[in-house]
């Protein structure tokens, strides 16, 4: 028997042989010391025994041996040679006893090459086994800004906490988001059951999960999008023809992370053309059906009152042609039975109005395909459901030039709320539009989601009477911190507010529907995510200037706002600086809508940092899990 499994094991590497040199391939086992030299480690560390994951030994740790096998590590050296004897003698021993005795290799980028044990790999590989045991040594290479050592780092980070080493990315920040996804903290360790329930969890999700991985797509990266919208506590115990049934129906959504540009942004409104023969023929809907899902009530979140002032435009804008309903207090532990009950009622279309609200919004698009579902938020790269925002950084970079004209003293204040994609941005705009007008401008930025704290007596503390707050303030909430304010003896004195326009977003959406381009998106975005990111120019975004500003301030605004309307200018143009060093070196360069709404980094002139997640409050955490900014202090 063991002769006919080294002929098979034999035709298989010659296959492979074959197949790689029509592809211009290596055929033959990679060797370590083609990549590597000595002086480019930055050190060796022996990990002692581990398990390690078959399919990541790629080669051999020299170039002696490896030629007697393809790059598939099956043999490639005819029966009857002393290899081939010696291969057959192991592959009775593995049937007849199973092979114990460890191999020796090196770990380098999370790929390992054997040093000791090759025909031992190639026979167990044969045999489908899924780890090997070995005595493994590290070899570190020094770090780059390339992005495989940057999440080769973030990898070996990981690994000191879980000594899992079986699971990869192909996106920076994926390891510390699995840490949190498997319930723990950023500096927590994994115990042995920990590693027992993830390796059975994840290998039932890759022997279902249909995809062959590549360098645009890994098993990892699958998994780690489906336990973000179905959880992994909630994965763990789920029959497997439940979880079959689950990942058949996201096998498309988790293969379009393999695109390199999954999410399609879309910066404007398409004007649209009437279609005269819709407007003669009859439709073959009398009206729409529309749900806002709300997270808390319009008396208690002025977030949640701008959102319901844009379904009440809604319905004086389009009549009887809509039907609307609000469901409001939407939580994690009621949102899917709100969503389906939204559906039950019979709506055509539901808008859920805050980031927390994403994933259960992700779970019921994937079970009611027909049913349009849009989510606001930034950054979400799901296929099937639209995300929309607004570019509030706009408006941020033109309150910040108010602030810096307004204020008496270098000193400026800003308080944010979330850290969650598009925060940062705002943040730095403002910076970057007071320091266009006082170059010597220090922003001082507070939180009012961190614990214990208390932003506006941190800033007076400091001396810092001009600062932007909150964008809206609550109903029925007498306050005047709100907007950009400036603190003085006799009083808060309000110098300029920045407004969402929801309804206006929400009635060129409607009309796009009304006039059948939805699916004209769909095709236009070739299967990518659709993320609508209107800013100034669509009127989604509007400054709102005090009165009492000096006519020289108002006409700055007014000029800045025009150009920025009519797409003269970005506020992220030119030579950048961040806190730690140059983000940005020519004039003429402007950073990428993605970089934008990815920003990570804090501009030269903020004093401050971006919290940690431990460090907010407990309401604030389920928004940052959601929609947080990847950071390597986060």
């Amino acid at each position: 028997m063991s002769i006919a499994d080294y002929e098979k094991a034999y035709r298989s590497g010659k296959k492979e042989v074959t197949s790689r040199l029509a592809k211009g391939l290596n055929p033959y086992l990679d060797a370590l010391d083609k990549h590597i030299k000595r002086k480019d480690a930055v050190t060796e560390v022996p990990l002692g025994l581990v398990q390690i994951p078959t399919n990541r030994i790629v080669g051999t740790k020299t170039d002696d041996r490896s030629n007697a096998f393809a790059a598939n590590f099956m043999p490639i050296l005819a029966q009857g040679t002393e290899f081939a004897i010696k291969w057959i003698d192991l592959c009775k021993s593995h049937t007849e006893e199973g092979i114990r005795e460890p191999i020796k290799a090196y770990e380098y980028m999370n790929r390992f090459y054997v040093l000791e044990g090759n025909k031992r790999v190639s026979v167990l590989k044969y045999f489908g086994a899924v780890s090997i045991p070995g005595y493994v040594t590290r070899i570190i290479p020094p770090r780059t800004n390339e992005k495989e050592n940057k999440i080769y780092y973030e990898f070996m980070d990981f690994y000191n906490l879980s000594e899992v080493n079986y699971i990869w990315f192909t996106r920076e920040g994926s390891f510390a988001k699995l840490q949190r996804m498997v319930g723990k903290r950023p500096d927590e360790v994994w115990t042995e059951d920990d590693r027992l329930t993830f390796s059975s969890t994840l290998s039932r999700f890759s022997s279902l999960f249909d995809v062959p991985e590549s360098d645009h797509l890994t098993h990892g990266d699958a998994f780690l999008a489906f336990i973000e919208i179905y959880g992994y506590r909630e994965i763990i115990g789920m029959p497997t023809s439940q979880l079959k049934q689950l990942i058949t129906k996201n096998q498309k959504e988790l293969a379009l992370l393999a695109s390199d540009k999954p999410l399609d942004l879309v910066m404007n409104p398409v004007a649209e053309k009437t279609n005269i023969l819709k407007l003669l023929l009859p439709s073959s809907k009398s009206r729409l059906n529309i749900a806002f899902i709300q997270e808390k009530s319009a008396e208690t979140s002025a977030w949640t009152y701008a959102h319901e002032l844009g379904r009440m435009h809604l319905e004086d804008t389009f009549g009887d042609q809509i039907v609307t309903c609000s469901y409001e207090n939407a939580t994690l532990d009621n949102i899917d039975s709100l969503l389906e009950d939204a559906i039950a009622q019979g709506n055509d279309i539901i808008f859920t109005t805050s980031p927390p609200l994403l994933l259960a919004s992700i779970r019921a698009a994937i079970k009611h395909p027909d049913i349009k579902i849009l989510n606001c938020s930034l950054n979400a790269s799901h296929q099937y459901i639209r995300t929309y925002y607004a570019r509030m950084y706009e408006a941020k970079f033109l309150m910040g030039a108010i602030a810096a004209s307004m204020s008496e003293s270098n000193s400026l204040g800003y308080i944010a709320d979330y850290p969650i994609y598009g925060m940062v941005a705002n943040i730095n705009a403002f910076a970057l539009g007071a320091k266009m007008i006082n170059p010597r401008a220090k922003i001082h930025l507070k939180w009012s989601t961190l614990k214990d704290s208390s932003p506006i007596g941190e800033l007076q503390s400091e001396g810092v009477t001009c600062i932007s707050g909150q964008d809206m303030i609550i109903p029925g909430h007498a306050s005047r911190y709100f907007g950009l304010f400036r603190l003085e003896e006799h009083g808060t004195f309000n110098l300029a507010i920045p407004v969402w326009h929801w309804g206006k977003f929400y009635e060129k959406m409607i009309d796009t529907i009304l006039k059948g381009s939805w699916k004209n998106d769909e095709v236009a975005a070739q299967s990518k995510t659709l993320s609508y990111w209107w800013g100034m120019s669509s009127d989604i975004i509007e400054i709102i200037c005090s009165q009492n500003l000096p006519l020289g301030t108002s006409r700055l605004v007014r000029l800045l706002q025009n150009t920025i309307c009519k797409d003269g200018y970005n506020p992220f143009t030119g030579v950048l600086f961040s806190q730690t060093g140059l983000v940005q070196q020519n004039e003429s360069d402007v950073l990428s809508p993605e970089d934008i709404i990815t920003m990570d980094w804090l501009a030269e002139n903020v004093i401050g940092s971006i919290p940690k997640l431990d460090h907010l409050i407990d309401q604030a955490k389920p928004v940052v899990l959601s929609q947080g900014v990847e950071t390597s202090t986060n």
